[in-house]
């Protein structure tokens, strides 16, 4: 089904092109079925960004929607210049952003000030690819603080679902049933026995969330959590011309004063992606662990340079508070899974991620399928992040071997979800000296005391 195929044991066929190795649908890779029905549902979570986008920003809904093609442009890129993740926003970062975003008023304040933030995420990402330190710098952190960062990104995407006025006080119904359908399907112990047992279960869960969203969707639609849906028929129209009005070269750049008030969440943002980098290694590790056939390079370095260069995208053509991300980690997660089955499941990673948001974008064109889904916007993004903050927190206790990390990786991502990445980072970077170190300035122990558990 494509011009290039892989012989077992090597990596996936590309044209190398600078740092980046392009690899085309049909060409480099296959067409993947599974991926293109999932992407017909779950692109509903692009258009999520679309409220937030009228509220703080001021934009009318079809300059939102004309915003939302721009970030599927950025969404196809990964795997186009050769990153394996599945891309996505910065999602646990959002809140963060919110607020930031709340010091300014709708319309070109607050559009120069996404700006200054977006601009500041592209030139950490940039800055750290170019000198190749991200690499290093996931080489370097010690497995509770990476234990830590994965972890409070998944207390913190929780919490912004259960806590007081969140999404689940709203819609409860839909959203428990959506979110327990989702978890039993992708995670559950018993299911995966079925599956072994029953086709038509495998089928199923090739799908990832889409099942467990599908149903939420009619459940909240029944119960009268959401509104029934007005269907249209053609194609959407953005209004990219209009769109101009509410650019940075319109609306104008923001100042010096700005830019030093956008550091901070900047640095949180980062903070909270590379939790996502570490996430994406520890599936694609796991993945090509399993699969023999296929190398899958996984290029920190690479990650870094197209996840600036989409939020350069980004921030000159559609300031976005969900920022760009280097992984949508429940999709990434459910496509890892489907990987693992075999060359007949999934040729490639590529073709997975590149299938995926391929069809994702043209989707985005597609009015049945948007009107469909503009009443019940919340519960894809709900769903999304009651899933990413699950698996975070499975991935995240995954990297720790003992108590001891245990303990300080527990403890810092329970700081950085309550009070932010900067007082996170450095609770677990005092944590980690005073309670890992057996010298302050030498070396860490190989040899942690053990729990009685361990000791057993």
């Amino acid at each position: 089904m494509q011009i290039f195929k892989r012989r077992d044991g090597d990596e996936q066929p590309h044209w190398p092109v600078g740092p980046f190795k392009v690899r085309l649908p049909f060409v480099h890779y296959r067409w993947e079925t599974a991926e293109m029905l999932q992407a017909l549902i779950m692109f509903v979570v692009s258009l999520a960004m679309i409220p937030l986008l009228e509220k703080y920003l001021g934009l009318p809904y079809d300059v939102a929607l004309a915003y939302v093609v721009v970030c599927g442009v950025g969404f196809m890129l990964p795997a186009l210049l050769g990153v394996p993740f599945v891309p996505g926003w910065i999602t646990p970062g959002i809140p963060v952003v919110l607020l930031f975003l709340g010091n300014f008023k709708p319309g070109p304040e607050a559009i120069q000030a996404l700006f200054a933030l977006q601009f500041l995420v592209c030139v950490i990402f940039l800055f750290l690819g170019v000198t190749r330190l991200g690499s290093t710098l996931v080489k370097l952190i010690p497995n509770s603080m990476k234990g830590g960062i994965i972890i409070g990104a998944g207390i913190a995407a929780l919490m912004g679902e259960i806590s007081t006025g969140g999404r689940l006080a709203n819609t409860p119904i839909s959203l428990v049933l959506g979110s327990l359908i989702c978890l039993y399907l992708m995670f559950s112990v018993s299911f995966k026995g079925l599956t072994e047992r029953v086709p038509l279960a495998r089928k199923i869960v090739n799908y990832g969330m889409v099942p467990g969203m599908l149903i939420a969707i009619f459940i909240g639609i029944a119960v009268g959590e959401y509104k029934m849906p007005d269907v249209k028929f053609g194609i959407t129209a953005p209004a990219f011309a209009e769109m101009w009005n509410y650019l940075p070269f319109s609306v104008g750049f923001p100042g010096l004063d700005v830019f030093l008030l956008a550091v901070p969440t900047a640095v949180i943002a980062y903070v909270i992606a590379f939790g996502d980098i570490i996430v994406g290694q520890s599936l694609m590790q796991r993945a090509d662990e399993l699969r023999t056939d296929e190398v899958i390079e996984n290029n920190i370095d690479r990650v870094h340079l197209v996840t600036a260069l989409r939020n350069a995208l980004h921030a000159f053509f559609a300031p976005y508070p969900g920022l760009a991300g280097p992984l949508w980690t429940a999709v990434a997660a459910t496509m890892a899974e489907r990987y693992k089955y075999g060359r007949k499941a999934m040729d490639s990673i590529y073709s997975g991620a590149g299938t995926f948001w391929i069809t994702g974008f043209i989707a985005l064109f597609a009015l049945p399928l948007v009107s469909f889904f503009q009443p019940v916007l919340p519960i894809a993004l709900s769903l999304t992040l009651i899933l990413t903050g699950y698996i975070c927190l499975m991935v995240g206790f995954e990297q720790l071997s003992n108590n001891t990390e245990r303990g300080v990786a527990g403890t810092m991502g329970v700081v950085l979800a309550v009070y932010g990445a900067g007082w996170g980072l450095a609770a677990g970077a005092a944590l980690y000296i005073l309670v890992e170190r057996t010298h302050l300035l030498k070396f860490t122990t190989k040899n942690t005391v053990k729990g009685p558990a361990e000791a057993e």
